[in-house]
């Protein structure tokens, strides 16, 4: 009995310390006391269960929580330029990185982000973080539109290419043993999650349209000392219109469930 005793009372400890990393991995530093990343966790998790509950209420039961049709994707807020240009509903080339295509999608994509988000954060600041994740959404369905513009599309990974794309050419420049092992650890997350689509058929020109947004950015952003100080104003109001987009985008997402 004390054997027993002993071994449940070690298992106890390994699983508190294990959840006590669960939750340290929540408070990744920030340059203040909170994380644009969780934020936008938070609202990938909000609007992807406001799908959910709007696909049971239209009586398609639990469907929509692993393999939701594309109508409920549409009207959730996901990317149809057909209606972007004829019904003027410019707020889809934004709201549709809030949206997921399931929970298996929307998990992939959510860990990407714990994983990449707040290491990018910290390294850029928030307002230049927020500004590479909207324009990167914009690059995404851009090239999606060349390339299949009757599709519709949902799903965060155009951004997330984006921000793996930017810390590959941003690091890359940097050139310091840190900083290719991080080159090197976003490239590992880019194949993961290259494999992760052509398995699930994913949106590859998306993906590689937000790559190629957030390598620009990783190739013209300055890396340190004063030069990039010198850019703090300008990201400043980028990063505060890109956070404006993206209230009034989920805003009028929000009006249109009810109009």
């Amino acid at each position: 009995m004390n054997f027993d005793n002993s071994r449940w009372s070690w298992r106890r400890r390994r699983w508190q310390r294990q959840l006590n990393g669960l939750l340290s991995g929540l408070r990744h530093p920030t340059r203040d006391g909170y994380s644009i990343t969780h934020i936008l966790i938070f609202l990938n998790l909000i609007f992807f269960t406001a799908m959910v509950l709007q696909g049971t209420a239209a009586g398609r039961g639990f469907r929509p929580l692993l393999n939701p049709d594309t109508a409920l994707l549409v009207h959730a807020g996901g990317q149809y330029w057909p209606w972007v240009f004829s019904e003027g509903q410019w707020w889809r080339c934004i709201t549709y990185a809030f949206m997921h295509g399931g929970l298996i999608h929307l998990a992939f994509n959510m860990v990407v982000l714990y994983q990449v988000g707040p290491l990018l954060e910290f390294e850029t600041g928030k307002a230049r973080f927020i500004f590479l994740y909207v324009f990167t959404a914009l690059t995404g369905t851009a090239a999606g539109y060349f390339w299949h513009p009757m599709v519709p599309v949902v799903g965060a990974s155009g951004s997330l290419f984006g921000l793996i794309g930017f810390a590959a050419a941003f690091y890359h420049r940097m050139g310091d043993s840190i900083a290719l092992q991080r080159r090197n650890f976003m490239l590992q997350w880019a194949a993961y999650a290259f494999i992760f689509g052509l398995l699930v058929g994913a949106d590859n020109a998306g993906h590689l349209g937000g790559a190629l947004g957030g390598v620009v950015i990783g190739l013209m952003l300055p890396i340190r000392g004063s030069l990039l100080r010198r850019t703090d104003p300008l990201f400043n109001l980028f990063g505060l219109l890109s956070a404006a987009a993206i209230v009034l985008s989920l805003g009028l997402l929000v009006v249109s469930w009810f109009a």
